[in-house]
């Protein structure tokens, strides 16, 4: 049985409604220390809502409890900046920390450990941010992410727009973050043969739960076809 000091999010009956439209319904789910947790369903099931919710930035019903003093991370699915504008990735973090125009020692150490553990180097903080590719873009935000050490990281689709390559160095980034940080990981996702391999549970959801536990005990072909239609999850399975 789970130990409340072992829970660093409850969610009870949590509902979400826009213009007397339903778009989540009765969910309940906990989420435990250093988990990879993946939420999974089709488009339009409500998974960024949930999301949303989860960081306060939409109304709700329900309840949804946080560990004390828990700090909180969110890589966004997309994140693009007009070809006109000469944002260098370094002014990019100043959005977040104001003294990097004029940063001190320790303000560049503290950058750059962050940037190492993402696998870049001092030297991109010069590069105008329109110029990196989707697999360097994603990784600078997850270092912006990581700049205040949060305790969870919540990812939608963190490989989204990305190629195959770039998207094994995010899930062994997401493993690094665990490994070494003990960060806990909320992620969307619709890439199964992924979620097989690296997440401890998986949360299914089209407007309500549909199910949740183990990838192996929950990604049969009867949940699947009950989460995204009678054969419709074959093209996850083979995406």
């Amino acid at each position: 049985m789970e130990s409340n000091s072992d829970i660093v999010l409850r969610v009870e009956n949590l509902s979400v409604s826009f213009d007397k439209e339903t778009i989540l319904d009765n969910i309940s789910f906990a989420v435990n220390k250093n988990d990879a947790v993946a939420i999974i369903g089709p488009n339009g099931a409500g998974k960024t809502v949930l999301f949303r919710a989860l960081l306060g930035l939409v109304p709700y019903r329900g309840s949804i409890v946080w560990e004390s003093g828990v700090r909180i991370g969110y890589v966004p699915q997309k994140f693009s900046v007009h070809h006109e504008v000469p944002m260098t990735v370094k002014e990019f973090f100043l959005l977040q920390r104001r003294n990097f125009w004029y940063p001190d020692k320790e303000t560049l150490n503290h950058l750059n450990h962050e940037l190492a553990l993402v696998g870049l180097s001092e030297s991109i903080l010069q590069r105008p941010i329109v110029e990196l590719s989707g697999g360097q873009l994603q990784r600078i935000l997850v270092a912006w992410a990581m700049l205040n050490h949060p305790d969870v990281l919540l990812f939608d689709e963190p490989t989204s727009g990305i190629d195959v390559g770039a998207e094994e160095t995010i899930y062994h980034l997401i493993h690094k973050l665990q490994d070494e940080r003990g960060v806990t990981i909320l992620l969307i996702s619709h890439d199964l043969n992924i979620i097989y391999r690296h997440v401890k549970r998986v949360i299914c959801i089209n407007k309500e739960m549909k199910c949740h536990g183990a990838p192996r005990d929950v990604l049969n072909p009867q949940d699947l076809a009950s989460l995204y239609g009678e054969g419709a999850y074959y093209h996850h399975l083979e995406k």
